[in-house]
Parts: C-alpha cells; structure tokens; sequence
C-alpha cells in the first residue's frame, strides 16, 4: 500500500477504536469481540481495551483476565520480552443468537480491531480477519446471517475469513461506525475509476489518432505514386477529389474529409482505399 492508503486505514481504525456505545450491552458485546488475548501495537486499540476492560468489570461482568501488549497480532503465543501490558478482566461468553443486531455490530467490531486487517492496493480494497482455525466458520455463518457473505481458509494453520468486494467492505464498515474514512476511502474509490475511465479513453483517442496519422501517411505516399506515375489524372473524378482533399488538409479525419467535400464517409473511405490498392499493384487496371 502506498503511505496514503496506509494512514487511511490507520485513520479508520483509530476511529472505531474511538466509538463509545452507550449501551452496556453494546460495550460488553465489543469487548468479547476483542478476544480473550489481545495482542496489538496500536496504541488507540490498547486504550479501548482497557476502557471497556475496566466498565465491564465496574459491571461486574468478571471473566478470565487478559493481557493488553504493545506488540503485533500473534496466534496467542507469548508477547515479545519487555514489553508492558495491563492485566484487564475479560469478557463474558458473547450469545450471538440471543443477542440484538446492535451488540451483534458491536461485537462484529471488536473482532475487526482484535484480527481484521484492510489493504488498499492499486484501487481495490481486501479485507481479512485471522482467528483460530475453528472460529472462522462460526464467523462465517454470523457475517452470512448479517447478509455479508464472506469466504475463508486456512493459512499457517489458522482461519481466514476474507471480502474483496468493494461494496461489501465498504458496507460492513459503515455498519460497524465507520464514517468520516468510509467516506474517504469511497471518495478515493470513485476518483480512481474515474482516472481509470479517463486513462482508458485516452488511451483510445491516442490509438485512433495514430490509425489515423499512420493510413493518412500511407495515402499521401499512394497519392504522390500515382501522380507521379501519371495514373492518378486518369482515376474517376470522386477518387481525384479525395486526393486532393487528403492532400490539402493531410490531418483531416474521414468525417471532416467527407463533410468538407460533401459525400458520404464511406464514398471518401473506399476512394482513398482505392488509391493506396492501384499504388500497391501498379499493374492493376483502374476501375471504371
């Protein structure tokens, strides 16, 4: 990803690691979306854990305690020596089935922080959560009943669950309180159709203009032949016409050579076809 994308994705997890839901539910949902382990380096993840660590304990909502470490995400092997951590109370067991659509998002989005990533590269979006190996169809199945079908794997041993759809990450971030990113990963998608459209055009508009320079090029030698050869005076009047045309104005399209004449395209496109043919063949006969 280049530094741009990469603060934008950082500037989007920042600001779901900033949501505060006002439910408790909601709070408790996102903090056993979190994980048992958290592991991170994201200072602003770190801070949410213990936030939420601390209000589901002051709940009473006690559980198995967890440690919060200034490290990358691991596969729940130990952190690296002499890093600090804080040891925060864990979550209740989440009930998904029981469980309200909004402590459903809530939960979605702390498991997006714990083991979800996002990659922008070249205009495309990648989205991946990494969990133990038997979590991932259960994560699965509750994204499908939230109608955001997500596939997965297993990679090193453990689970991945991933979207490459556009429109369906940019939903799910949406849902999960994404809102000033979303809006400027969107606007960056659109802007970069919109130069590949651009480029595309371009593109073409440069290919037809140089068809046009090169059959252009290959006429006026045709013409200069034939004249020189004493030929081109003793072809039909029409074909005369466009010779002199295309050698008054060598940059003229078909359509600005036939307007200016007044005959249709096609008469101007077969008479100067017909001349670059009896240049190619100087033993065929003109035709009448």
């Amino acid at each position: 990803m280049s530094a741009s994308d990469r603060d934008l994705v950082a500037a989007l997890r920042a600001e779901l690691a900033a949501i505060d839901p006002q439910r408790a539910c909601d709070r408790v949902a996102e903090s056993a979306g979190l994980g048992p382990r958290l592991i991170t380096r994201e200072a602003s993840i770190a801070r949410l854990a213990v936030r939420l660590g601390r209000e589901t304990e002051a709940a009473g909502r006690l559980g198995t305690r967890r440690r919060v470490k200034h490290v990358r995400i691991t596969d729940g092997t130990d952190p690296e020596p002499g890093s600090t951590g804080a040891d925060l109370p864990g979550p209740a067991r989440f009930e998904w089935e029981a469980s309200a659509d909004h402590c459903r998002w809530a939960w979605l989005r702390g498991r997006f922080l714990a083991r979800g990533s996002l990659s922008l590269s070249a205009g495309r979006a990648h989205l991946e959560f990494v969990v133990p190996a038997d979590d991932a169809p259960v994560l699965v199945a509750r994204l499908a009943e939230v109608d955001l079908p997500a596939a997965w794997r297993i990679r090193r041993g453990r689970g991945v669950v991933t979207w490459k759809n556009a429109e369906t990450i940019s939903t799910f971030l949406r849902r999960i309180g994404a809102a000033s990113a979303i809006l400027e990963l969107e606007a960056r998608q659109v802007s970069r159709a919109l130069r590949g459209e651009l480029n595309r055009v371009i593109n073409a508009e440069s290919a037809n203009l140089q068809r046009a320079v090169m059959a252009a090029g290959r006429q006026l030698a045709a013409i200069g032949q034939l004249e020189a050869e004493g030929r081109l005076a003793e072809l039909p009047r029409v074909v005369r016409l466009a010779a002199a045309a295309r050698r008054a104005t060598p940059e003229a399209t078909l359509a600005e050579l036939s307007e200016h004449l007044m005959l249709h395209r096609s008469t101007v496109q077969r008479a100067l076809e017909r001349i670059e043919q009896l240049a190619a063949d100087p033993d065929r006969a003109a035709l009448a």
